[in-house]
Order: C-alpha cells, then sequence, then structure tokens
C-alpha cells in the first residue's frame, strides 16, 4: 500500500511539475493557430494558418532572425575557442593557482548582463578613440560588439562543460603518443580532440542557444543589428500580434525535432552496437518494425512529428478560413448589438425603479411629485442680475443711443477730420463736379 501509494503521489508530482513547466509553451503553441486578433485559447474563434503568413512576410522579425544566426554562430566560434583554451589551461596551471584561476574565469557568470553590455560598449569605443579610428570601424560594429559582449559569459559556461570532459581524459595517452615520436600537435589532434569532441559540440549548441535568447546584454551593443530579442521586445510594446506565437511554435517544433534527433541516433548506435542477428523476423504471418524502430521510441515520435509538420504544411495550402471568420464577425456583431440593447432595457428599468422610489416617498411625505422640465427664466428689463442688467435684452434697443451719445462726447481727433468715413462722399462728390 505504502508502495502504492509513492508510486502515484511521484506520478502526480511528474505531471504537475510538467505542467507547469511545459503548459506555457503548449498554450502558446495552440493560439498560433487561432483567428482572434489577440494571442487567446479562450474563445476560440476559427482554425487558421494566417500567422504564419504574416510571420514570413515581417521583415523585421526575418532581419532579426538572420542577424540572432550571424551573432549566434560567432559567438559559439570564441565561446568554443576561449573555453577549450580555458579547461586546458586550468589543467595544466600550477595547483595552487586553480582556485584563482577557477574563480576568475567564472567570475563573468555572476556580473549581471547589463554591466556586461555597457562594460563592452564603453571599452571598446575608448579602445577605438586611441587608435584614432572612425564610428565606421569594426570596435563599434554592433556585430562585434554583440558578440564580443556575449562571449564573455557564455564562455564560462562552455569552459565548465569542457573541464568535466577533461577530467576524465588520462594523460598518459598524450605521454605515450609523445614517446612514440608524435609532436604535441599531432597528440593534440589526434588523440585530445576526438575525446573532447562530445563535450565540443554540446558547449557549442549550449553557448548558440545562450546567444539566440540573451537580451540584457545585447540590447547595449546591437546598434544597427538588432538580433530577435531585440525586435520581440520592440513589438511587444505596440501590442502583441498572434505572428509572435507562430515564432515560438516554429522555436519549439524546432527544438523538440532536434532533441529527437539526437536521441533516436544516440539509441540507434546503441542498438547497432547490441545487435545479433537479422532485424527483420517473421512472427504468426507478420513480421516485426526493425529493432532501430521497435526499440527506438524517439525514432518513432521523431517520423511521427516530421509526418504532422508535413500534413499541416498540405493543409495549410487548401485551407481557407474566410467562410469561417465573416460567420464569426457576424456573430460578433449580432452579440454586440443585443448586448446593447440590454444595457439600454436596463438602464430604462433603472430609470423607473428610480422614479417609482421617488414617487413612493413623495406619497409617503403627502408632497406632489411634479414632472421633471427645463424652462429658462423669464427675463425683463427691470431684473438685474449679478451683472446688472449687461445682458438684458432691452439694452439692444438702447444701444443706438449710446453710441450717438458716445459720438457727440468723444474729443476732436488730431488730424480733425480726415478720417471721417463722411469724407469720402464729399470727396467723390467734388471729383464729379
Amino acid at each position: 500500500m505504502n508502495n502504492l501509494f509513492l508510486r502515484v503521489s511521484i506520478w502526480v508530482y511528474l505531471g504537475i511539475f510538467f505542467a507547469y513547466l511545459l503548459g506555457p509553451l503548449v498554450i502558446m503553441a495552440i493560439t498560433a493557430f487561432n483567428s482572434n486578433g489577440f494571442p487567446s485559447v479562450s474563445p476560440w474563434e476559427c482554425f487558421t494558418y494566417a500567422w504564419f503568413s504574416e510571420l514570413f512576410q515581417d521583415e523585421r522579425i526575418l532581419n532579426g532572425i538572420k542577424n540572432s544566426v550571424i551573432v549566434g554562430i560567432g559567438t559559439v566560434i570564441m565561446s568554443v575557442t576561449m573555453g577549450l583554451s580555458g579547461a586546458l589551461i586550468l589543467t595544466q596551471v600550477w595547483p595552487k593557482l586553480r582556485a584563482t584561476y577557477y574563480t576568475i574565469v567564472i567570475a563573468p557568470i555572476l556580473v549581471p548582463g547589463v554591466v556586461l553590455g555597457i562594460s563592452t560598449v564603453v571599452f571598446w569605443q575608448r579602445v577605438n578613440n586611441w587608435l584614432g579610428l572612425g564610428p565606421d570601424s569594426i570596435l563599434a560594429d554592433g556585430l562585434f560588439l554583440t558578440i564580443i559582449g556575449q562571449s564573455t559569459f557564455i564562455a564560462s559556461y562552455c569552459m565548465l562543460v569542457l573541464v568535466a570532459r577533461l577530467q576524465r581524459y588520462d594523460l598518459t595517452l598524450n605521454e605515450a603518443a609523445l614517446d612514440l615520436g608524435a609532436s604535441h600537435t599531432q597528440a593534440f589532434t589526434k588523440i585530445l580532440l576526438p575525446f573532447m569532441m562530445p563535450a565540443i559540440a554540446t558547449s557549442a549548441v549550449l553557448a548558440f542557444l545562450a546567444s539566440f535568447e540573451n537580451y540584457n546584454t545585447t540590447t547595449f551593443t546591437f546598434g544597427d543589428y538588432p538580433t530577435l530579442t531585440i525586435e520581440l521586445a520592440q513589438k511587444v510594446r505596440y501590442g502583441i500580434s498572434p505572428a509572435i506565437s507562430a515564432l515560438a511554435f516554429i522555436i519549439i517544433v524546432g527544438t523538440v525535432f532536434g532533441a529527437l534527433t539526437n536521441e533516436a541516433l544516440k539509441r540507434r548506435k546503441e542498438l547497432q552496437a547490441a545487435a545479433s542477428g537479422d532485424t527483420v523476423a517473421k512472427v504468426d504471418g507478420g513480421f516485426r518494425l526493425p529493432s532501430f524502430l521497435s526499440r527506438n521510441p524517439a525514432m518513432i515520435a521523431l517520423i511521427m512529428l516530421v509526418a504532422a509538420v508535413g500534413l499541416s504544411v498540405v493543409n495549410s495550402m487548401s485551407h481557407n478560413p474566410a467562410q469561417c471568420i465573416a460567420q464569426v464577425q457576424t456573430e460578433r456583431q449580432e452579440q454586440r448589438a443585443l448586448e446593447a440593447e440590454a444595457n439600454l432595457r436596463a438602464l430604462a428599468e433603472r430609470r423607473a425603479a428610480a422614479a417609482a422610489a421617488r414617487a413612493a416617498e413623495a406619497a409617503a411625505n403627502g408632497e406632489t411629485v411634479e414632472e421633471e422640465t427645463t424652462t429658462a427664466p423669464a427675463s425683463s428689463g427691470n431684473s438685474t442680475g449679478a451683472f446688472g442688467n449687461v445682458f438684458a435684452p432691452t439694452n439692444l434697443d438702447g444701444a443706438e443711443d449710446g453710441e450717438a451719445e458716445a459720438t457727440e462726447e468723444a474729443p476732436a481727433s488730431p488730424f480733425g477730420s480726415v478720417f471721417d468715413p463722411g469724407n469720402l462722399e464729399t470727396e467723390g462728390a467734388s471729383d464729379n463736379n
């Protein structure tokens, strides 16, 4: 009973753990096929591939992917090279200095990416000015600065992976090769390097993925070459589009494809090493699958993934959700009309209830409820407001008298009657005469 409870608890824990870990990715992948303009699973509208088309037409996203790949390749080359060099030096350095050397090499991992990005830009700008180079030099180029900035801490990750592999290396193999007449270069390329190849491949993949998703350091160094993370961050500021979900789905499928391929090939090598005899045997008039399929679940999952992707591509060529989208829009308009009508009805009911409450209150107090009307106060010439009778309508009749009195009392102009309007008629008459 205790063992059963333990097994069930473990499976429940694993289910919760993987749901917490992979749930957001699954939900985001599903939103890539919903026609809703905002990434969402509910409410579900129509199944569509339109967001993938929009993604491949977005020049900024495509340019960001290209820059990310270029930066990733450069970062892999520099990080793996520096990591391998650091791992070799760590095994050859004086034992009393190994702890100090290890701390110095690992220190960039503990430094925030923002500090690394700012320090990279400031340092290489000073070097560029000291050499007398212009702003268009390679030292001020965004690709160069981004690769350098990312390599400063990604190389430390690579070194940790390579050191773990190098600790299993038998140094007597090098000594034997040297005793047999091989040079140090030959011993490195023929013995050590093949032994380190699995760790080098692992560190290269790790460096590329760390470079591809880096944002903190890149945001200060990209210059005129924004990477994919920079472009996505800028797009999110103006609103999220399901095209980002389509990109996330492609990245997820690519990652799963790579993992299944690696596991399938690894499992196949193990089966080939342990295989004996034919891999196909007839049983009860039928036949078995090849051993690399029947005993290789990763290969089966890989084949199913490739088939699903192929069917999706073929289906996308003939699938047209226009009718479904038009129907959804019609239903949405009808729903909005019903909601507006319901709101108006509720407002009328609230007003009627309020009027009934006022009537009941007035009846209880013995008062009479009159209908509210908006009337303008009567104005008369004798009434005076806060501003006297300035705005009284009767003042308009006395305007001419006031103007006449003001004209009579006005002082004579220093220029006489030159600007008097009546002079125009007098002058015109005299000219005619």
